[in-house]
C-alpha cells in the first residue's frame, strides 16, 4: 500500500540512546534538557531569534490569537487545514473568508482589504503546501488597518522567502511537528514570534501562565513537549538534508514525467526557497479526478483530496461565497511524496495519471 506520506523514522537505537538520557534523569515533561536542546539546534537551523516547542500544531494557533487579545473578526482562508478554521471558532471569534489565488493558493492579498470592517482585529493567512503568502502586501494592508498577523505555516518547514525563514513574517507563525511533515516529533509542532515580548507572552501562555513554581503571570493552558517528542525530534533531525533531497528527487521526477498540458500545478512564488513538502495537481473536473483516483485506489495507491471541501462548508459557520477554492477543492489531489517511494511506483503513478482520458 502506498499512502500519500509515510512517517520517516531513524532507528530504534538512535532514539534510544537519546531518549536514555532523559530516562536517566526522570525528567520527562515541564520542559527538560532534551527539549530545550531540540530549541536550540532548531534556532540555529532556521536561523531565527525565538522558539517554543509545542506538543501540537494546532495549539500555537490558539495561543496566538489569545495572547495577541484578538476579538471580533479574523479574516483567512478557506484553503487550509480545518485547525486554522477551528482555532479561530474555539477561540471566541469569527472566521471572515477571503478566497484564494488560483495559482498560488494562498489567501488573495488583493481581496482582503475589501473584507477588513471596524470588527476585524487581525489577519490569519496559511502558507500551502510550503508555498508562502504574499507576506509583504500582507503586511502593508495590516499596518495600514492596525490588524495583527498570524500565519499557519504547518508545511513550511525550512521554507525562505528573499533569504529569510518565513516563520519570521507576521506577529506571530505557528508550526507543525506531526509525523506526516517532513521535520516530525511524531506529534508536536512550534511557535515564532517577532519580537521578546510577545515570546515571553506566547511563551508564559503554553506553560500554565507560570511565573515561576508560585507566581503567576495571568491565564495559560498546557502546552509543553515532552521529553519523548523532543527525543524523537533530536534523533530525526540529522537526516534533514537527506530527508529534503529524497523529496526533490520524486518531485522532480512529477515535473518530468506528468503531462501538465493536462494539469494545472501549484505555482511557486519567486524568491522562495520552497522544501518540497507536498505535490499537488489540480484536475480539469472532479469527475476527472475522481476516475484516476479509483484507478490509483486500485492499484493500492492512496493519494488525498487536500484540502477538501472547502472550509466555508463546514457546519458550525456561515457560509461565504468563495468561488476559486471551492472550485480548486474539487479538483486538488496530492500525490504520494516521501523518503523511500520507489522510482517503480512513480511510474506506475504517472501512467495512470496520464492516460486517465
Amino acid at each position: 500500500m502506498i499512502n500519500i506520506t509515510k512517517t520517516f523514522l531513524p532507528t530504534q537505537e538512535e532514539y534510544n540512546a537519546i531518549l536514555k538520557r532523559a530516562w536517566d534523569t526522570g525528567w520527562m515533561t515541564n520542559r527538560g534538557v532534551l527539549v530545550q536542546e531540540l530549541e536550540a539546534k532548531l534556532k540555529t537551523y532556521l536561523d531565527i531569534p525565538h522558539i517554543i516547542a509545542t506538543t501540537n500544531g494546532t495549539l500555537p494557533i490558539q495561543i496566538a490569537i489569545k495572547a495577541l487579545g484578538l476579538t471580533g473578526d479574523i479574516i483567512t482562508t478557506p484553503f487550509s487545514y480545518v485547525a486554522t478554521t477551528s482555532s479561530i471558532v474555539w477561540e471566541g471569534c469569527k472566521p471572515v473568508f477571503v478566497d484564494i489565488h488560483p495559482d498560488y493558493l494562498t489567501i488573495d492579498e488583493t481581496k482582503i482589504e475589501a473584507a477588513i470592517t471596524d470588527k476585524t482585529s487581525a489577519i490569519l493567512a496559511t502558507h500551502v503546501f510550503g508555498n508562502p503568502c504574499a507576506v509583504e502586501d500582507i503586511e502593508q494592508v495590516a499596518k495600514k488597518h492596525n490588524l495583527k498577523v498570524i500565519y499557519d505555516a504547518a508545511h513550511c518547514f525550512g521554507v525562505t522567502f528573499k533569504g529569510k525563514s518565513i516563520f519570521e513574517y507576521g506577529d506571530v507563525s505557528t508550526c507543525s511537528f506531526h509525523a506526516t511533515k517532513l521535520f516530525h516529533t511524531g506529534e508536536g509542532g512550534a511557535m515564532f514570534a517577532q519580537s521578546k515580548e510577545l515570546h515571553d507572552r506566547l511563551y508564559y501562555y503554553h506553560n500554565f501562565g507560570h511565573k515561576n513554581k508560585e507566581e503567576y503571570h495571568g491565564l495559560g493552558i498546557n502546552a509543553k513537549m515532552s521529553e519523548l517528542q523532543a527525543a524523537l525530534g533530536l534523533a530525526v533531525f540529522p537526516y534533514m538534508e537527506t530527508i529534503i533531497e529524497e523529496r526533490k528527487k520524486i518531485v522532480d521526477f512529477y515535473n518530468e514525467n506528468i503531462n501538465f498540458e493536462l494539469y494545472d500545478k501549484l505555482r511557486i512564488r519567486e524568491d522562495v526557497l520552497w522544501n518540497f513538502s507536498y505535490f499537488p495537481i489540480v484536475f480539469d473536473s472532479e469527475d476527472s479526478l475522481l476516475r484516476v483516483l479509483k484507478q490509483l485506489n486500485n492499484i493500492d495507491v492512496f493519494p488525498r483530496r487536500y484540502f477538501y471541501p472547502s472550509l466555508e462548508n463546514l457546519p458550525y459557520i456561515n457560509k461565504r461565497n468563495c468561488e476559486v477554492a471551492s472550485d480548486i477543492s474539487k479538483k486538488i489531489l496530492c500525490l504520494p511524496l516521501f523518503v523511500g517511494l520507489q522510482e517503480e511506483d512513480l511510474i506506475k503513478i504517472t501512467e495512470i495519471i496520464n492516460n486517465h482520458i
